[in-house]
């Protein structure tokens, strides 16, 4: 089971010159890297940078799909990230309220189609003010859309709606790569969720709901209890750790994290 870090809190330019050296640096495995990034960098690059650091590159993450021009992204996505070796392609659903379903059924074939063409996985990643976010309609899209669309499952994002454990043994047959996170949630934070979940456009909420992601240890998440259940299941893929607000002293956080895990695990 690879562990690897994503380059969320580090600009394009700074993934090759500080990035990539940090996740080395903390014995992470591998690497998950937005589309946009990897467009900026160039494949060639990141390819050679990989190599002199030894990491994988586990997933390519389309951006948002909020119009036509960001569903082409993710479908000529599909082909950069069999390019660069990576087994999945991200897809992030359109934020909550704003597409119908028919629309994102569209939007999810030709994803898929294009990800089958290449031989990638395409995974769906459910997200807190997106079109995907409870159990339910996790469950009502890994039916509806294409075969070959599997799980990206987010352990904060993943908590606000329902049990990060249950959740595990839910999708067991449905989850195909991890993202671990922690989580805070403040007092009034399910008022936020609310709020979201109604597809009502406010960005104090948002705010507040982005910003509750935290080191793992640092929130609610029992990630001993994360590592038992997907052994539980038999999972031995690719886990990727997400950090997202920590943009000082990344390296930093970038090493508390591995050791949290390693902790959790045993490792």
């Amino acid at each position: 089971m690879g562990v690897g870090y994503t380059t969320i809190m580090y600009d394009p330019a700074e993934v090759l010159s500080e990035g990539l050296g940090d996740f080395a640096a903390c014995r992470y495995d591998g690497v998950e890297i937005g589309l946009g990034k990897v467009e900026y960098m160039g494949v060639d690059s990141l390819q050679s940078s990989l190599e002199e650091y030894g990491l994988d590159i586990y997933c390519v993450m389309a951006g948002w799909l909020n119009n036509e021009e960001d569903v082409e992204a993710a479908v000529d996505g599909a082909a950069i990230a069999a390019e660069l070796d990576a087994r999945f392609l991200g897809i992030l659903p359109p934020p909550r309220g704003q597409e119908t379903n028919e629309t994102f059924d569209d939007w999810l074939d030709r994803i898929c189609t294009a990800a089958a063409d290449a031989g990638v996985t395409p995974v769906l990643h459910h997200h807190g003010a997106s079109h995907v976010e409870s159990p339910d309609e996790i469950a009502h899209w890994l039916e509806r859309a294409p075969d070959n669309l599997e799980l990206l499952y987010d352990t904060a994002h993943y908590q606000p709606y329902g049990d990060v454990i249950d959740g595990i043994s839910r999708f067991a047959d449905d989850i195909a790569y991890v993202h671990l996170k922690d989580i805070d949630p403040t007092v009034d934070f399910q008022d936020h969720v609310d709020t979201l979940s109604a597809g009502n456009v406010q960005y104090d909420s948002l705010f507040v709901f982005l910003t509750s992601f935290v080191d793992l240890g640092a929130g609610v998440i029992d990630f001993e209890a994360v590592d038992a259940a997907l052994e539980q299941i038999g999972y031995d893929g690719q886990i990727t750790i997400e950090i997202e607000n920590e943009r000082n002293d990344r390296l930093v956080h970038a090493k508390r994290n591995i050791d949290h895990w390693n902790d959790a695990t045993g490792a």
